[in-house]
């Protein structure tokens, strides 16, 4: 009877405990049903073809968002260009080169300090590095640069995990067939490890998409109707322009619409990242299956 009794404690515990988690898994989804509902119903009326396509007109309190949307896609794409080969390769070091100890460690330490910095910091870097030592100026390339040191933290630590899940049998099988160690990474650990890689990638992107404090110093324009010419000129962005907008301008209750609607944009150029990352870990997946 005892034994019985202790078995129905068990289980109306665990019962509890699961009631629990799946109550807070629900708020937290209600939660961002309740955001997205928000930003939709005060956004989609802002939202059309001529608001996407064009330029910002009468101090911004008309128009469109055509130029930021183009200078948030050349940011994103230049952070990309440089966090992706830094980033995945200083991966490989430490979890295929590097001796296991404390130079690992003291890496991954300063790795996830490097991640915790408010990108406010990053920002204040990137302007005394790149805007003024290096002479950049304000400008995308500084901007992408200033991005992509944001992103490089969260792809080391991606690219680390994706290679320590790679069994050790696939690295002795490929070098018992006489392959060499380089070989092994390029053409056996890195194909298998990409969909995961590729993910924390378009993740990180996603998340410099949405940052507004690293481009307010090093190159985002308060207002620029035309798109930019080289990678050494300033250029508008989505997050930018929505912080101006909503703080600044001629006239606030004609700006409040289009902060909705730029903000809705935002969102969706973030899910359309998301879906992005999803469909390439599918093919990554297929390729390392057919493989």
């Amino acid at each position: 009877m005892e034994v019985r009794s202790n078995n129905k404690a068990k289980h109306r515990s665990q019962k509890i405990a699961f009631g629990l988690f799946r109550l807070l898994s629900l708020c937290i989804v209600l939660i961002l049903f309740v955001i997205l509902g928000f930003i939709i119903y005060k956004g989609i009326g802002a939202i059309s073809w001529e608001f996407i396509t064009s330029s910002p007109t009468d101090g911004m309190t008309g128009g469109g968002i055509w130029p930021a949307i183009v200078g948030t896609f050349y940011l994103m794409v230049g952070s990309a260009l440089f966090a992706f080969p830094v980033g995945v390769m200083s991966g490989i070091y430490m979890n295929e080169y590097a001796p296991k100890g404390k130079l690992v460690r003291f890496i991954r330490v300063m790795t996830n300090n490097l991640s915790g910095i408010p990108s406010i910091v990053f920002g204040l870097f990137g302007m005394a590095l790149f805007v003024n030592y290096m002479g950049f100026g304000d400008s995308i390339l500084a901007g992408s640069l200033t991005l992509g040191l944001l992103c490089v933290p969260l792809v080391i630590r991606t690219t680390e995990e994706a290679l320590k899940a790679i069994p050790d049998s696939m690295r002795e099988g490929s070098r018992a067939l006489g392959a060499t160690k380089l070989q092994t990474i390029w053409h056996v650990i890195l194909p298998m490890g990409m969909p995961n890689i590729i993910t924390g990638l378009i993740l990180a992107l996603g998340r410099v998409s949405g940052e507004t404090a690293p481009i307010l110093f090093t190159c985002a324009a308060y207002f620029l109707p035309h798109l930019p010419a080289s990678i050494l000129d300033q250029c508008m962005a989505l997050p930018y322009h929505l912080y101006v907008i909503s703080t600044s301008g001629t006239d606030m209750e004609a700006q409040l619409p289009l902060a909705y609607g730029t903000a809705l944009v935002l969102i969706m150029i973030i899910l359309l990242v998301n879906l992005l990352a999803n469909a390439l870990r599918k093919y990554f997946e297929k390729r390392v299956k057919t493989n």
